[in-house]
């Protein structure tokens, strides 16, 4: 399979499926699911994923850049796209043409959103961010009022949806501090409806948030990071049983494959690598493998972490290069040149994950997956899911 490839990425439709399936359960079909595809689709494959949530039944998507959204526009996406990162003042018209729906927190860009509208007789869509303790992006509870008022004054643009993002919800299983956040998002909501205004899109649950508390479902759920099968952290899913929820059961999307370039054996004692940081203890085989820290595969996996060849564990040894990685194949005999290697994903009975790759690294699995290349080509899977 994929012998044209010295490395891809395969990614499982079915998988993709059921998992976004979990998450519309959890919400319900009234509520509006963004599938969130920033950062290459969490290193999956923007383009891909893009047209695979919507196929299984995404309703809106969600990117940080204006970069991002235009490529999806580009792509021929006419599905609501919410940018939720900053975009400059200069390009904002881009954004409009282009039908994106802007996420705003400054006074500034709303001016210059409101006069764009009126001079070219175009209409903008905005999300409000409101600061409630992240203390990123957003607007002060306090300067609320002031900039729903200023955004009546531009009849072009169209309040959409008002937003807010968790800073502690993952990290921890006191959730004392998220649940401050919502009150704060909670007692904003209640001032505007005081006067009269209920903004169509209310928006604060991320991944852990929609698993932990329904309370902040609200009208959208952002999905992230469970989206691609990945937890957004260990103490997520303790949270989950401690509250006696049924943890989603998700399933991986993504799977990073290699081929041995070279197999080379070398003595007792040889050097493997830079910096000559492993020494063979006895006659080694090994297999030379074309992917390197250049890839996404992190360099603090030297010497610590395995791949897996014919469904066994085949052991780094030496450091990840910018475009290598050497693997011991001593003990698997039946590995050939230009076999297949797992470097994420599963191989008979045995599996390598993201997360277990970021423990190594010492990170975490949103870091590994979101800077794999892009590119490295992006194949899908048409199997079938099981739900």
């Amino acid at each position: 399979m994929n012998a044209e490839y010295l490395q891809w990425i395969e990614l499982d439709r079915a998988a993709l499926s059921h998992n976004l399936k979990q998450f519309r359960a959890l919400v319900g079909p009234k509520r509006k699911v963004l599938a969130m595809v920033k950062a290459n689709a969490y290193g999956h494959g923007m383009s891909q994923v893009a047209d695979l949530a919507l196929a299984e039944g995404a309703d809106w998507l969600g990117v940080h850049s204006l970069e991002e959204g235009v490529s999806l526009s580009d792509q021929g996406i006419r599905t609501p796209i919410l940018i939720s990162g900053y975009v400059a003042l200069s390009d904002l018209e881009e954004a409009v043409v282009h039908g994106l729906r802007l996420t705003v927190y400054n006074p500034e860009a709303i001016e210059r959103l409101g006069r764009l509208c009126q001079d070219r007789r175009l209409q903008a869509y905005v999300h409000i961010k409101l600061e409630t303790g992240t203390n990123r992006q957003g607007v002060d509870p306090g300067k609320l009022g002031a900039m729903i008022e200023q955004l009546r004054l531009y009849p072009g643009i169209v309040l959409e949806g008002i937003s807010s993002h968790f800073a502690d919800i993952e990290d921890t299983t006191d959730h004392s501090y998220a649940r401050r956040q919502l009150e704060s998002f909670n007692r904003s909501l209640a001032e505007l409806e005081k006067k009269g205004l209920r903004i169509p899109l209310r928006h604060m649950s991320c991944t852990a948030a929609a698993i932990l508390f329904p309370e902040t479902h609200f009208d959208m759920l952002r999905v992230g990071i469970g989206l691609y099968w990945l937890w957004p952290s260990k103490e997520t899913y303790v949270s989950s049983l401690q509250q006696d929820r049924d943890p989603l059961e998700l399933h991986p999307v993504l799977a990073w494959k290699a081929r041995i370039a070279q197999v080379k054996s070398i003595p007792k004692g040889a050097f493997v690598g830079y910096g000559r940081s492993f020494r063979a203890t006895r006659a080694t085989r090994l297999a030379v493998i074309p992917i390197g820290y250049s890839d996404g595969y992190p360099r603090h996996l030297s010497n610590i972490a395995h791949v897996l060849i014919e469904g066994q564990r085949a052991p780094l040894r030496g450091r990840v290069a910018m475009n290598f990685i050497t693997a011991d194949i001593t003990d698997i005999p039946a590995a050939g040149l230009e076999d297949p290697v797992v470097l994420i994903g599963r191989s008979q009975a045995d599996q390598v994950s993201a997360d277990m790759l970021a423990a190594w690294a010492g990170t975490i699995n949103y870091e590994i997956v979101a800077r794999l290349s892009p590119n490295i080509p992006r194949i899908v899977k048409e199997s079938k899911a099981e739900d």
